[in-house]
């Protein structure tokens, strides 16, 4: 089983005391650090730069609190959870990518729950990335499935399970073949565009990303894909109209 590296940062004694003791007593975590304050966990993680694998971060602190402190690293953030005593916080903490929320007073088996979580992502992104590292010299067959960030972990979503992807502001919703509960995940429509192969999928209007062989008809500037039509946006026409060259 994989050692996760982790630091955990609060500005209050005790609190900081009680997250380390559960660190310690998590067969897969090992301390790394624990800092008192946003600006030493920043300082911290520059030191440690690449070695820190998940920090338990306090939200409400002096100077610089856990958001801003998550938003300072952006790429460069480890994999965050966050405990508070606010509530409130959650949709915040979701869009700064964070694995998990847990909000004070928490026990261990919260504790662990979130830690194990932290841990199966950390695996599965590594594995992924070893996956892709390990393929031959020789052109990949092309991925048939994506992974998505779903409430706080990584899903799975097979490709030929797509039949559209609709943007709502800051998320996208996901409806599959499979069935008829969608999958929402924090991310802009242009992103999961650009994850999406452009052979199997095309966006046809500002809002909705369509999978080409479930179109089954297409009637002047709108298609069909089950009972919902889709109108094709001005911006899009151009490429929906290549699109049509092929299909007829």
């Amino acid at each position: 089983m994989k050692t996760l590296n982790c630091i955990a940062v609060d500005d209050e004694p005790l609190a900081l005391d009680l997250v380390c003791a559960f660190i310690e007593q998590t067969p897969f975590l090992k301390l790394v650090g624990r800092y008192g304050s946003g600006v030493e966990a920043l300082r911290g993680l520059h030191e440690q730069e690449g070695n820190v694998d998940v920090a338990f971060l306090d939200i409400q602190m002096q100077e610089l609190n856990g958001l801003e402190l998550a938003r300072v690293l952006g790429a460069k953030a480890p994999r965050i959870v966050f405990t508070t005593a606010f509530p409130q916080y959650a949709l915040e903490s979701y869009k700064v990518d964070a694995l998990d929320y847990l909000v004070k007073p928490f026990n261990y088996e919260e504790f662990l729950r979130a830690a194990t979580r932290a841990l199966n992502y950390v695996q599965l992104a590594q594995a992924s990335q070893e996956a892709s590292v390990a393929a031959p010299v020789a052109a990949p067959p092309e991925e048939d499935h994506i992974f998505l960030k779903v409430e706080y972990q990584l899903v799975r979503v097979a490709l030929d399970d797509i039949l559209y992807v609709e943007g709502l502001k800051d998320y996208v919703k996901v409806h599959l073949r499979s069935t008829p509960k969608a999958l929402l995940s924090l991310m802009s429509l242009k992103a999961m565009e650009d994850r999406l192969p452009a052979r199997r999928f095309l966006r046809i209007h500002r809002s909705f990303i369509v999978a080409l062989d479930k179109i089954e008809a297409v009637r002047r500037l709108t298609v069909q894909i089950g009972s919902l039509t889709i109108p094709v946006g001005d911006q899009y026409k151009e490429a929906f109209s290549q699109f049509l060259s092929r299909w007829s």
